[in-house]
């Protein structure tokens, strides 16, 4: 019963429907479980393939409902030596292991519980309620400037795309000190929002007069992390601050920082037990909804960034799955019916509106998730970094994540793809730019290595690698038509190191095309468009400059430069630009909503670069042969200390 009712002795009833997403999840939970009654009569359970065995598209200790999970054959082993969650003797939350030798044995009564669907509805609701009622008392928190036009930034920009803080939980701890607040994780927060801060002016006015131009921030925070750490802390608020300042790190290409942040968080993880469910493994810690909630987003949140710095580094991922893993639910879906803006747009005064859109940032957040547990599979089995990859594993594994990329395409809801043939005038919010580019760079992914390969069979009549160019050749001009609106709708100050990430990966399958056919200039136009986006992306994410130097060293031994000053591609003998150059090619963001119809047309560059033939698979037979044996840049981020 709410406070409100206790008060006035009335009926507490609850009055607000459950929201689309959470209809929609229990579905398709009801169709899983038929799945698994249907499949279980039929066949006993099967073994989970290990890390290197034969790739898989399931995603076993994944589930999307609190039922019960699918009996694992290992999970009996591992409730022998897993126990549950414990508070060690200086109070901190830990996990019981029978291997160690300070641990003792846990309450064998404190076991889990799987949640009925009416519980489940009840814990959300109450979430929901909290998290409504934490966002309205923000109004009244009266946070002073830098600092509310940073958390701002960070609630609209960084938020939607990985979730490390867990909004309503900070807010309220924020102004009572409680245990989901800390300074250090507030320095850096505010460390990470500085890039996006400053963007406007009054608010870089004040950075560079009293914070130092916000490097203040980062100092802090680094500071207390360290003094945390000496007394031996471990809180979910240090957790947090290691995964912001990760990504910080990363976008400024320090690499072996951004490694050493992120190692650091997931080992504090595991040391609290975060990477287990403590729903179905509670042990003797007393864990409330909202408890489990935080422990389950930074577990996904870290999922997600894991896999990600590992393709950006060049490493194999550190999280993985097990039986005991938390299931991929968020009970507070709050954040997505919430209407999102582009905070801080337009800068330098200018007289922009933007429609206010519909965030659908768990939808959005969910779906990234089911993602990269499909490029888990590619990282492990193509992109190994120690032992290389089988020709028969990447082969195989080509043939199972091929259609489960497509089955996440099908089920991403219509509604938040972006079809680049038929791009509205306005971007969606940026989150949605994010799920949409990296779905075409992890296709890519899967598909590049094949395309240099010799193959003697062929495909339903068509040799593989014409499919395979086709795909990525696709992708890859999917992936700069959607830049183009981006950068078109929002600029490229605001443009997050994964769709930079995106463009470079695109641009390596055009250099691929330009490498096998030089006279190709469809292909020259489209990389001379990225190549010139990343030259001003550059500026926000450096770490990008290194990797752009790659492609530029390979298009020198084929005759072609790129011109710094002009911004274009270039003959090295004659400097005449391979591209044609136009006024219009290069368009800034929009200064006014009058502006839509008249950009949306003149825009040359996107349009032309797409062609008649997008999507079609209308590629030169030449290309396919003479791509074999070239090697493909490499698809880490590579800086000056490498």
């Amino acid at each position: 019963m709410c406070q409100r009712c206790a008060s006035r002795n009335d009926e507490c009833v609850y009055k607000l429907n459950p929201t689309l997403s959470y209809t929609q999840r229990l579905e398709k939970r009801i169709k899983e479980l038929e799945d698994q009654l249907a499949s279980a009569s039929r066949s006993p359970p099967s073994i989970t393939a290990s890390a290197h065995s034969s790739p898989s598209t399931s995603t076993s200790g994944l589930q999307d409902g609190r039922s019960p999970p699918k009996s694992h054959p290992d999970e009996q082993s591992f409730t022998r030596s897993f126990s549950g969650l414990k508070v060690d003797d200086k109070g901190r939350i830990t996990y019981v292991n029978g291997t160690c030798a300070n641990d003792r044995p846990a309450n064998p009564n404190a076991t889990g519980v799987y949640a009925s669907a009416e519980l489940d509805q009840s814990i959300r609701e109450r979430l929901v309620a909290n998290a409504m009622q934490q966002r309205a008392l923000e109004t009244f928190s009266g946070t002073p400037e830098p600092f509310q036009y940073l958390l701002n930034v960070h609630w609209c920009w960084i938020q939607p795309l990985f979730m490390f803080i867990y909004r309503p939980a900070f807010t309220r701890d924020m102004q009572n000190m409680g245990q989901y607040y800390s300074h250090m994780l507030l320095n850096a927060l505010m460390s990470h929002s500085v890039n996006w801060g400053r963007n406007d002016p009054t608010t870089r006015r004040l950075l560079d007069d009293h914070y130092g131009g916000g490097d203040i921030f980062g100092k802090h925070a680094r500071s207390m992390l360290f003094e945390d750490m000496k007394r031996g802390a471990c809180t979910i608020p240090m957790v947090q601050t290691l995964l912001l300042l990760s990504a910080e790190e990363c976008a400024f290409g320090n690499t072996v920082q951004a490694w050493t942040y992120s190692g650091l968080a997931f080992r504090l993880m595991d040391q609290m037990g975060v990477c287990f469910d403590g729903q179905r493994y509670p042990g003797c810690v007393p864990l409330n909804e909202e408890d489990i909630e935080i422990r389950r987003r930074i577990f996904w949140s870290s999922f997600y960034w894991d896999k990600m710095l590992s393709l950006y580094m060049g490493r194999m991922p550190t999280l993985h799955l097990t039986p005991a893993s938390p299931p991929l639910v968020m009970y507070d879906d709050s954040a997505e019916n919430e209407l999102w803006e582009p905070f801080g747009m337009p800068p330098d005064g200018r007289t922009w509106n933007y429609p206010a859109s519909t965030a659908h940032s768990a939808t959005c957040f969910i779906a990234m998730i089911r993602l990269s547990l499909i490029f888990n599979e590619i990282l492990l089995h193509m992109y190994d970094p120690v032992i290389p990859n089988t020709e028969s594993e990447m082969v195989e594994c080509v043939a199972t994540q091929g259609p489960a990329l497509d089955k996440w395409w099908d089920d991403f809801p219509p509604n938040l793809r972006m079809d680049a043939a038929n791009l509205p005038a306005i971007g969606p919010p940026t989150h949605l730019f994010t799920s949409n580019c990296i779905f075409h760079t992890y296709k890519i992914l899967l598909y590049r290595p094949m395309l240099t390969r010799h193959y003697d069979t062929s495909i339903d009549g068509q040799l593989p690698w014409n499919t395979y160019l086709i795909n990525c050749v696709t992708s890859a001009t999917a992936t700069i038509a959607i830049f183009d609106l981006f950068a078109r709708t929002y600029s490229i100050k605001y443009c997050a190191l994964s769709i930079s990430y995106s463009m470079y990966i695109a641009a390596s399958v055009f250099l691929l095309q330009v490498q096998a056919m030089p006279t190709d200039f469809q292909a020259i136009r489209r990389l001379d468009y990225c190549l010139h986006m990343l030259h001003r992306v550059m500026v926000f994410n450096p770490i990008i400059g290194r990797s752009t130097d790659f492609i530029l060293k390979e298009l020198v031994a084929i005759g072609i430069s790129f011109d710094r000053r002009a911004g274009c591609l270039v003959e090295t003998a004659s400097r005449r630009p391979l591209a044609p150059q136009n006024t219009q090619l290069y368009q800034r963001p929009l200064e006014s909503t009058t502006e839509l119809a008249a950009q949306s047309s003149s825009h040359a560059l996107f349009y032309s670069t797409i062609g008649e033939d997008f999507g079609t698979g209308a590629v030169h037979p030449d290309v396919c042969h003479a791509m074999i044996g070239l090697e493909p840049v490499t698809v880490r981020f590579c800086t000056l200390d490498d």
